[in-house]
């Protein structure tokens, strides 16, 4: 059962990040940019206000910490992005997680992991997220919610007028 936050917000998104995305803005700018995670958040929540989305954020570096908010999500939210880090090659813990929960969710990349180190090309989510946004920087994480809204929007609209 999935509750709303309130009268004026239909709907409801988690927003992840994984181990190491709190360094963003100084770790490898070269490769990530130098928008902060910061940064990252103020984007998506005021595109999400403007939206009449509530938003909720969470950044962990601990892969159990991430498994209970996806755990969480299933009674709070509708929605999940998540940018996984470097447990997108490594987790199948997370993988079950989803599978678990049955919400749907966008995985999002800053870089273009396809042009960088082999072991990087594969995820243990992608096939089984509703999109995946790779190599948009941290814009992704905006097309990431728009992907959700326009896919959550309509049933949401149906689930209120029930």
């Amino acid at each position: 059962m999935r509750i709303l936050v309130s009268h004026t917000q239909i709907l409801s998104l988690l927003v992840l990040n994984g181990p190491n995305l709190n360094l963003l803005g100084t770790r490898e700018p070269h490769l990530y940019g130098t928008d902060t995670l910061a940064d990252v958040e103020g984007l998506i929540r005021k595109e999400a206000e403007t939206a009449g989305i509530a938003v909720e954020f969470l950044q962990s570096n601990h892969e159990g910490a991430l498994i209970d908010a996806i755990h969480k999500a299933r009674t709070v939210h509708h929605g999940i992005i998540i940018n996984p880090g470097g447990l997108t090659h490594t987790s199948v813990a997370l993988r079950d997680a989803f599978g678990g929960v049955a919400l749907p969710f966008v995985e999002v990349h800053i870089t273009n992991v396809h042009q960088r180190e082999s072991f990087r090309h594969h995820s243990y989510l992608s096939d089984m997220a509703e999109a995946v946004m790779v190599g948009a920087g941290t814009r992704g994480y905006l097309f990431a919610l728009q992907t959700l809204i326009s896919r959550l929007r309509p049933a949401a609209l149906a689930e209120a007028n029930a």
